[in-house]
């Protein structure tokens, strides 16, 4: 459960202090760590025998062996090279250090598990609460679901840097679900407010596009107040991510609550999109349209429906943009300076992105 590379790292350290040689072996004699740099496979051949025996210690050739118990079962021997007392002392702080850090590996792995879970639906109510206790998770704090969307699958490193960005002893999870995706269930002070969120989401993105060289998208679920709203969240910060990527191109961090109209659409059937699009424009699409009348468009709903201003921003005349509004009103019976028109146009620009992503996707 421990990687080598930390345990190497434990030893290694205790070493530098004590400058006794030490090892870490599995049960069957394997060698997962040592600091000697000489073959001492020798004396593991004994290792098989110590585990079987009833001794918490041994000496062997020179070296004194220790257990390491996982739930009453040996997971690791330590061995200390040297039969003084000193060596012996040494020997049974290096195996204690080795149990401390399979314990909190344990719990860590516990709680990736059951926030895993948590977060997938695959618990019940019941179950929810009764691990909340056993693990010392507290269930009535306020919470949110933050998902990190990475471009490269299996980014460890990405991984890795949101962990050192929130470590582990805060109250804060970090796992990852899928190939792509780590999701952080942040929990939150009384006074955090979405914006405190964004800011905070806002700082993983310029974290993640220095030191992992990698285009992220960041997504935000509401803040819940029970640990089992936790998945809901999640579900929401899910859409906010899919949402976004179909309307909000241009953000890196999208919040479920800014979603606008877009979380409207996203939910409609493709069906019902095209007969929506068919009877306001017939055989048109508005994305067929010339990019000038695109440009032209969307430049004036930034601006709410002001002429002058648009025309400004255009570097046009007042009466060339008239001219382009007039002759948008011909060929579809929509004036953009009344305010129901501009709303129908609105969603319906925003209707058509969103069923060229869905076909695009496959997933409609």
């Amino acid at each position: 459960m421990i990687s080598n590379q930390i345990i190497q790292t434990t030893i290694d350290g205790l070493k530098t202090i004590t400058r006794i040689e030490l090892s870490v072996m599995d049960p069957d004699g394997r060698i997962l760590a040592t600091t000697e740099e000489n073959n001492i496979a020798e004396y593991n051949f004994a290792v098989p025998d110590f585990v079987n025996s009833q001794a918490e210690s041994q000496l062997v050739q020179g070296y004194q062996f220790f257990k390491v118990y996982d739930d009453h079962n040996v997971e690791y021997i330590i061995s200390a090279r040297g039969e003084a007392e000193d060596v012996y002392k040494i020997g049974k702080i290096a195996s204690f250090q080795i149990q401390n850090l399979l314990v909190a590996y344990k719990e860590r792995f516990d709680k990736d598990n059951f926030v895993k879970n948590l977060l997938l639906d695959n618990l019940l109510l019941v179950d929810i609460y009764n691990l909340s206790k056993k693990l010392h998770i507290e269930t009535d704090v306020r919470r949110v679901s933050i998902i990190v969307e990475t471009k490269f699958e299996k980014d460890n490193n990405a991984l890795e840097i949101v962990r050192s960005i929130f470590p582990s002893k805060t109250k804060d999870f970090i796992t990852a679900i899928d190939e792509k995706n780590i999701i952080l269930v942040k929990e939150l002070k009384s006074s955090d407010t979405i914006e405190d969120i964004e800011n905070l989401s806002k700082m993983i993105v310029d974290t993640l596009n220095a030191e992992a060289m990698s285009s992220v998208y960041v997504s935000i679920g509401t803040v819940v107040n029970d640990i089992k709203d936790v998945s809901k969240s999640y579900k929401e910060a899910k859409m906010a991510l899919e949402v976004g990527k179909i309307f909000y191109t241009e953000n890196h961090v999208i919040a479920y609550e800014n979603l606008g109209i877009g979380r409207l659409i996203y939910q409609l059937p493709i069906p019902l999109c095209k007969m929506f699009i068919s009877e306001i424009f017939q055989d048109q699409s508005p994305d067929k349209f010339e990019d000038e009348t695109l440009t032209t468009i969307n430049k004036f709903f930034e601006n709410s429906l002001n002429v002058s201003e648009t025309s400004r921003q255009l570097y046009i005349h007042r009466n060339t943009l008239v001219y382009r509004l007039d002759k948008l009103q011909k060929n579809t019976g929509l004036d953009l300076r009344i305010f129901e028109d501009a709303i129908t146009f609105k969603i319906a620009l925003m209707v058509v992105k969103y069923m060229n992503y869905m076909i695009q996707s496959d997933t409609y």
